[in-house]
């Protein structure tokens, strides 16, 4: 299936316009996908997104570094996407400001929630960032009446086992930034994230 046709008709239905969206327009098998990646926004260049045409965008470079050091060689998302992980964003707009308005984590929540149950043998989720452990958390408090990671700094909750329906859930830092890649404690410990989420699998 198509994700970013299958997803432009949630954000029409969900009353949002699909034009200003960013998706991550790829084909895959749903039944393969056991690993997604919630990184927080999309790029304000689209040029920059992990799923771009350009040859070199910025998101993806610094990607295929964290999956280097995670002992993961890829050339392509479709690499990525054959080892069975699906990368997204919890924002599906370019943030506005520092922190993303309240209102548009919630707007942006039923494409989220459409994403995750597309795949049926989904074993782990990655939480790249605050952004996406917020998100996750709105989507878990609307099902249980409650959060399901705490509001705690990533660092003293991320060795901590939490589950969403059955699914693994690991929260860890954001996986894009031009200066992501010369902060070698901040990455090392995403890839041993990224390890643990594969663990998984």
């Amino acid at each position: 299936m198509n994700i970013k046709s299958h997803l432009t008709t949630i954000a029409a239905q969900s009353g949002l316009s699909p034009d200003t969206l960013q998706f991550a327009d790829c084909d895959l098998d749903p039944a393969k996908i056991q690993v997604v990646m919630i990184n927080e926004v999309v790029p304000k260049n689209p040029d920059d997104w992990f799923y771009s045409s350009t040859s070199d965008p910025e998101n993806r470079r610094t990607a295929f570094g964290l999956f280097e050091r995670a002992g993961l060689t890829v050339q392509s998302m479709q690499d990525i996407l054959d080892r069975g992980i699906y990368i997204t964003a919890a924002l599906k707009t370019p943030k506005e400001g520092y922190t993303p308005d309240p209102a548009v984590i919630a707007a942006h929540l039923p494409i989220l929630e459409s994403e995750l149950a597309l795949f049926p043998n989904l074993k782990a989720i990655g939480l790249m960032g605050d952004v996406a452990k917020k998100a996750v958390n709105l989507i878990a408090k609307a099902r249980t009446k409650k959060n399901i990671i705490p509001a705690q700094s990533t660092y003293k909750i991320r060795q901590n086992e939490y589950y969403l329906d059955g699914v693994r859930i690991f929260p860890s830092y954001i996986m894009t930034g031009k200066n992501l890649l010369i902060e070698k404690g901040k990455c090392d410990t995403i890839a041993e994230d990224i390890r643990r989420m594969l663990e998984e699998v």
